[in-house]
């Protein structure tokens, strides 16, 4: 247990320096992006600075959990901070629809009455906010794999990337054929792709709330991973779960022969379970069946065979 805490601790060490990183780069850019994009009427440019804005909230919430959760198990918080994290993942996945739901009824509108737009000034941002997200971006890659909050600022991130690809698409089309319809379709698309990262992370989140099962963790075999250590008559109320990004956990009451030595039994089901599932957080409660309970649970064996 003290490596598995050691990791995790450096994890959301290194979690917070990527997204103090990232924060730094998002917020220079949302505010040279806001004046531009006023500036020069453009709605994606405006799109991309309301979704920088809601990348610098995000990004300031996921530092702010990734802080505490690194906090110790204290009063009723038996588990500590952690699961602030996926709190805030779902916080950025919430924010990713609604920023997405104002982009898109701002765009019907400019579609239908679109403004000019100077693609000059468009085509100049987009292509600085591609430097400066590619760089967030890469800073972040590195940690999201194993952190859901960390990978809700990455999508944000990620799909402000693509965004300014296509708002630099958009100004160059202006640029050399004056059409203003581009800006709100590349708005649009911006739209989409945070459509599709909010449902994402609050798949996940609300999966990790409702504490369904890991998805590479199945329960059934699970269960019976345990009942095949030798002396091991029934397991019931089995639980498997993930208290927060990377911490998967389980627990159960096993029943083990009236002389088997629990603690034995106790510490070999851990090593099953530890080697085969990567399940180091495990509750078990063992007791001695009674014999009927022993007599059942060979008949079941034997028809499972």
């Amino acid at each position: 247990m003290g490596t598995h805490h050691g990791h995790e601790h450096a994890r959301l060490q290194a979690d917070r320096r990527a997204l103090t990183v990232a924060l730094v780069l998002i917020v220079g850019l949302t505010v040279a992006e806001l004046v531009a994009g006023l500036t020069s009427h453009s709605l994606a440019l405006l799109a991309d600075a309301g979704h920088l804005l809601s990348d610098s909230a995000a990004l300031g919430f996921a530092l702010f959990a990734a802080a505490m959760a690194v906090r110790p198990a204290q009063g009723r918080w038996t588990f500590g901070f952690r699961r602030l994290e996926i709190l805030a993942a779902q916080a950025n996945g919430l924010m990713l629809g609604l920023v997405g739901c104002w982009i898109v009824y701002s765009a019907i509108r400019r579609l239908v009455t679109p403004p000019e737009v100077a693609g000059g000034v468009v085509l100049v941002v987009a292509l600085a906010g591609i430097v400066v997200n590619l760089a967030a971006t890469l800073v972040l890659s590195r940690a999201s794999r194993e952190s859901l909050n960390v990978r809700g600022a990455f999508l944000h991130v990620a799909t402000d990337l693509a965004a300014f690809v296509g708002t630099a698409i958009a100004g160059a089309v202006i640029l050399l054929t004056g059409w203003d319809r581009a800006d709100p379709i590349a708005s649009l698309v911006v739209a989409g792709l945070m459509f599709w990262a909010a449902y994402g992370l609050l798949r996940e989140s609300t999966a990790i709330f409702l504490e369904l099962s890991p998805q590479d963790i199945d329960p059934d075999e699970v269960g019976r991973a345990v009942v095949s250590v030798p002396q091991v008559v029934e397991a019931h109320d089995l639980h498997v779960w993930t208290v927060t990004s990377g911490f998967p956990a389980v627990s159960a009451h096993v029943l083990v022969d009236p002389g088997a030595d629990c603690h034995a039994v106790r510490r070999e089901i851990e090593a099953v379970l530890r080697e085969r599932f990567d399940l180091e957080h495990t509750t078990l409660q063992v007791d001695h069946a009674q014999p009927s309970v022993v007599q059942l649970g060979a008949v079941e064996r034997r028809q499972a065979r």
